[in-house]
């Protein structure tokens, strides 16, 4: 396969410090809303990068789930592979990528876990059969085979068939809190646009960067 020709060109839009909002959170937003309302298939999918154990990076999809000024919040296992390295290093990357719009956010910060009343209202808003497969899975252990995982889920459906799905304990939300959040307009020529916002204090520092 001959790949070192294949090139798109980005000529959709562009980025200008004068109509970037102060605010990198309502900057954020306004982009969402426009990967939402675009032909994007999974416009809340982002890629969450941390140190593993074995000290080598590790990415993964993860969806966002809310967001405020307070950061960006995921759910998962927090026993799983990223929980671990989470809690032995809350050093975190949040990579955004809109290819429709050829757009990237690119987010730095620290996570902790939400609390737990957090993590229940967004568990109890989930179909009865994401809450089972939250029970059913020991996320990142080594399985016999797929019908063990199965057979986990009808295990655990049978288990809670007449009663509403608890929280698992080793289930909830990561709120990702941001020092740094640059945002990402592909150019042509591949003179693109990149806007970085700092936090300095409460504060938010705004500068342009080289493509």
């Amino acid at each position: 396969m001959k790949i070192d020709s294949l090139r798109n060109e980005y000529l959709f839009s562009g980025l200008t410090r004068k109509n970037m909002d102060q605010n990198p959170f309502k900057q954020f937003e306004k982009w969402l809303n426009e990967a939402v309302n675009s032909d994007e298939k999974e416009p809340t999918a982002m890629a969450l990068s941390t140190i593993g154990a074995d000290g080598f990076p590790q990415s993964r999809i993860v969806l966002l789930k809310l967001f405020d000024e307070n950061g960006f919040v995921f759910f998962t296992n927090y026993s799983s592979e990223k929980g671990k390295s989470i809690e032995k290093n809350p050093a975190v990357s949040l990579h955004f990528f809109w290819p429709f719009l050829e757009r990237q956010v690119r987010i730095s910060g620290v996570a902790e876990k939400t609390s737990k009343e957090i993590s229940l209202k967004y568990f109890q808003s989930r179909p009865e059969e994401s809450q089972v497969a939250a029970w059913a899975s020991e996320q990142s252990t080594e399985i016999p085979s797929r019908d063990y995982l199965e057979q986990q889920f009808r295990k655990f459906s049978s288990k809670f068939e007449n009663e509403s799905v608890p929280l698992p304990p080793f289930w909830g939300g990561y709120r990702v809190n941001p020092q740094k959040i640059e945002f990402w307009q592909g150019r042509a020529n591949r003179l693109n646009d990149r806007i970085l916002y700092e936090r300095n204090g409460e504060l938010w520092t705004i500068k342009r960067l080289a493509p």
